[in-house]
């Protein structure tokens, strides 16, 4: 196995626990009407590591930390399912345009595109396994979609996005001074992106905080 290979899986490995301490640290609800879907910001790691790599590998890690995830906290494959289909199109839909168009606003089309596809999906599959899962009419669950399950992916991928932005490039120039990231690879973010990134999360912040009747 050649050196770069073994730096990728290196780093591959690495942001796969990163992933996972956060999804084991932070996981809480952000819209009241479907409390039961929670917000946590594994998502942030794996676009990051598309954007290094390439949407695959967003989808390995997803998959590494969904199956992680049902060995920490319980579940069914199910929940494996969910959790890849959500990650996935939103971070390999990402990696996938950057990787197309490599630039800063490639960085942040990807973003946006990922958060339409990532909200249009998980309203079609959460209204075809909520039921199942849960053992609700599949009435209830359309019920919920416009002031419950679409709010919550939006805002979700707005806040990862965002955060995205704004520590991408902290990120890579460490993983760049460790020696396991080459100083060509990733998008060119600037002190612009982190201010446009830290713009968008406080704002989604501030909406859940409306949201919640915390303001």
């Amino acid at each position: 196995m050649n050196n770069s290979k073994t730096k990728k899986m290196t780093t591959v490995g690495l942001l796969c626990a990163m992933a996972m301490v956060l999804n084991l640290l932070i996981s809480f609800p952000i819209v009241p009407a479907v409390s039961f879907l929670k917000f946590d910001p594994k998502d942030i790691v794996i676009v990051i590591g598309g954007f290094i790599y390439g949407p695959l590998t967003s989808f390995v890690i997803s998959a590494i930390c969904s199956v992680l995830e049902l060995l920490f906290r319980g579940g069914t494959i199910l929940d494996i399912l969910m959790n890849v289909i959500s990650t996935c199109t939103f971070a390999c839909t990402a990696a996938f345009v950057y990787k197309k168009m490599h630039t800063k606003n490639g960085a942040i089309l990807g973003l946006f595109l990922g958060t339409l596809f990532c909200t249009a999906s998980m309203t079609l599959w959460n209204y075809i396994i909520t039921p199942i899962y849960y053992g609700m009419p599949r009435e209830a669950v359309a019920a919920m979609l416009v002031p419950g399950i679409i709010p919550f992916n939006l805002l979700k991928c707005g806040i990862n996005s965002g955060v995205t932005l704004f520590i991408y490039k902290p990120v890579v120039t460490a993983l760049r001074r460790s020696g396991l990231v080459k100083e060509s690879t990733g998008v060119s973010t600037g002190r612009s992106m982190a201010v446009i990134g830290g713009f968008m999360a406080v704002s989604v912040v501030l909406i859940i905080c409306t949201m919640n009747g915390l303001f």
